[in-house]
């Protein structure tokens, strides 16, 4: 990964929770927070989940930890309330990730898990790469709960973020 990539990745995790949370705004608070069989449950479950997990990793590479209870923690029951974390911690990670450079992303970071807390040591670049892909990874399956709720996010595809699309136009 080149911080090229991250500025990329970062981009593209706002411009997907923007249409991830617009669809989201559809549904009544209830259908948000029905158990729909879900690894964390609801679609609010779920968007709990992106928002501990983005807060513990970018706490990690800022260096400003982030305490939780578990993977699982509620920060916000309220919608509104998440929408604004949300928007809050992408700011900040579109700051932190313009402001890596190639440099950076060939050093190591060392944290202590949170899943079983054993010293850990990884490759920046790795780390990093890790982080936007769980990003993915579960915004892929608040994609699939959307539509099964029948809300449609439209095309998630990285090549249609607009940045992508216009830096390589014919």
């Amino acid at each position: 990964m080149i911080a090229a990539q991250a500025r990329d990745m970062a981009a593209y995790n706002r411009w997907m929770n923007e249409r991830v949370y617009s669809a989201c705004a559809q549904l009544s608070d209830e259908q948000r927070k029905q158990d729909r069989g879900a690894f964390f449950g609801s679609i609010h479950g779920t968007l709990n989940h992106l928002l501990v997990g983005d807060k513990i990793w970018l706490g990690r590479f800022t260096d400003t930890p982030f305490s939780i209870t578990g993977l699982d923690q509620e920060l916000h029951a309220d919608f509104d309330a998440l929408l604004a974390d949300r928007e809050a911690t992408d700011r900040r990670i579109t700051g932190w990730a313009n402001a890596l450079t190639d440099e950076s992303l060939q050093g190591t970071l060392e944290y202590t898990s949170v899943v079983n807390p054993q010293p850990r040591r990884y490759e920046m670049w790795l780390a990093v790469a890790h982080f936007f892909n769980h990003q993915t990874h579960h915004r892929g399956q608040l994609t699939t709960l959307l539509s099964q709720a029948g809300q449609d996010c439209g095309v998630t595809d990285l090549i249609w973020l607009p940045d992508v699309m216009e830096r390589n136009s014919l």
